[in-house]
């Protein structure tokens, strides 16, 4: 079974409205309840208070607190579990102290499980009803999958002002099909994907990433080049304008208690809204790309890339402009959400995706044709390369796909480049029982424990998360 997620929008009547504002605003009081738990044991006690301990004071708070009776225990937990994971990431240092929420900042809640709500629909529109809340609230959206619904989160949008359901759905997986070996148009995939070893696909590419280029595809045939769209760079003197008339306004100081004048809110919602344009461009751009690679190519292969690394912000000096500019054209293409895309939407009709591990084979200072490895092409400048063994000329761009896609298929020169060497796996092809992560989804499987009870060893949150 494979977890898709499907989003859908939410048509509230105004009664119903209040009740979801009335359940948001109370799952946003009860997560600064617990980051205010936290932060008073650990300033009086230096006490560090675990989920276990907040989860089993759920039924007594609710007893003392009546406005919060009506909410669903298992949504609650949750709730709670968000404070634990925002501390969790703030101990690993992948962010700051957890904070205090406005009602403002908060999105919505969450059903961990399948108990609380109730989904009627077939994947094309329908309703959705919330028992704790008493409401059946219409909805509207298309998956392209439909399955056993497993986990519900309730998110509003103030810039919008809209409402959301974003449910997961355990969809089946698909079968791959053996084939006979030497029929007309199929390859025989290489011996290293394992139990698929026998597999017989139609076909295979291979594509890079870039700035200019969005993205460059080989099939072992013809190249394939799409143009960056830059829908940021487009629409960047507009919400600079937008931004300037913004400035002019009263803005809110917390610290002077001054509130934001509407003037101001008003140009804000008009920021808000050109930045929602570009990000729905950006959006729609990528699925379609995605979904017509997906449809035409079996196997993926990609080289292993470092979003956050790329495009880190630069140290004071010369280049430093040259390298923001290089940053937002990274973030205008979304090199992870395009790798996620098409790893996701191939496996999904049962196809394959290769990651290739870059330190290791080094597409963009490789030949395709001799294998020999130039340090000098590592140079972003050099968009045009010329191996001084063999004389092969290509462009950057398309020198990698071919080194990448020769790799796949086992016909790559030059020493550690077979996917033995590499250590190259597929990702459909990573077996094992997976971890706990402490995931709202995992959340769901777990029993809470009764009051008095200590957490033993195993069922407790780990402290630090590894993927599974």
């Amino acid at each position: 079974m494979a977890i898709r997620r499907q989003t859908f929008r939410l048509y509230p009547n105004k009664e119903q409205e209040n009740k979801l504002f009335s359940a948001r605003r109370n799952h946003a009081y009860l997560y600064n309840a617990c980051v205010a738990h936290r932060r008073y044991e650990w300033k009086a006690n230096k006490k560090t208070v675990t989920y276990f301990e907040q989860q089993n004071c759920l039924p007594a708070f609710k007893k003392e607190w009546v406005e919060f009776a009506y909410l669903h225990s298992q949504g609650m937990q949750a709730t709670v579990k968000r404070v634990d994971l925002a501390y969790s990431a703030f101990f690993q240092g992948l962010r700051g102290v957890p904070k205090f929420k406005s009602i403002r900042n908060y999105s919505g809640w969450t059903y961990p499980a399948k108990s609380g709500w109730k989904v009627n629909s077939n994947g094309k529109h329908g309703s959705v009803t919330l028992k704790d809340l008493g409401v059946t609230l219409r909805m509207r959206g298309e998956a392209k999958q439909w399955g056993l619904p497993t986990t519900l989160t309730i998110v509003y949008k103030p810039s919008k002002n809209q409402w959301f359901a974003s449910i997961t759905i355990d969809v089946p997986t698909v079968e791959r099909q053996l084939r006979q070996a030497g029929e007309p148009g199929q390859r025989t995939a290489p011996s290293k994907f394992g139990s698929d070893s026998n597999l017989e696909y139609e076909s295979i590419v291979a594509f890079d990433l870039g700035t200019q280029t969005a993205l460059t595809l080989y099939d072992g045939e013809e190249f394939t080049e799409l143009e960056n769209p830059r829908f940021t760079q487009k629409a960047e003197n507009l919400i600079k304008q937008k931004s300037k008339a913004l400035r002019r306004k009263r803005a809110p100081n917390k610290t002077k208690k001054i509130k934001g004048s509407r003037r101001w809110k008003k140009a804000r919602k008009k920021i808000s809204k050109l930045q929602r344009k570009v990000s729905n461009q950006r959006k729609d751009w990528q699925h379609k790309v995605t979904s017509d690679i997906a449809s035409r190519y079996d196997i993926g292969v990609t080289e292993k890339l470092n979003t956050k690394g790329m495009t880190r912000k630069a140290k004071k000096g010369k280049g430093k402009k040259q390298k923001a500019g290089l940053n937002k054209s990274i973030l205008c293409v979304g090199f992870g959400t395009l790798n996620k895309m098409i790893a996701y939407k191939i496996e999904q009709k049962g196809g394959l995706m290769l990651v290739i591990p870059t330190k290791k084979i080094k597409p963009s200072q490789r030949c395709p044709k001799c294998g020999r490895v130039d340090k000098s092409w590592a140079q972003l400048s050099n968009r045009y390369h010329i191996c001084d063994g063999c004389g092969f000329e290509t462009p950057r761009d398309r020198g990698s796909v071919m080194v990448m896609y020769n790799v796949a298929t086992n016909e790559q020169p030059g020493l550690g480049t077979s996917l033995v060497d590499c250590g190259c796996l597929s990702s459909t092809n990573l077996t094992g029982k997976r971890k706990h992560t402490g995931s709202m989804r995992q959340l769901g499987q777990k029993k809470r424990q009764k009051p008095g009870c200590k957490p033993d060893g195993e069922s407790e949150t780990p402290s630090v998360y590894t993927a599974g």
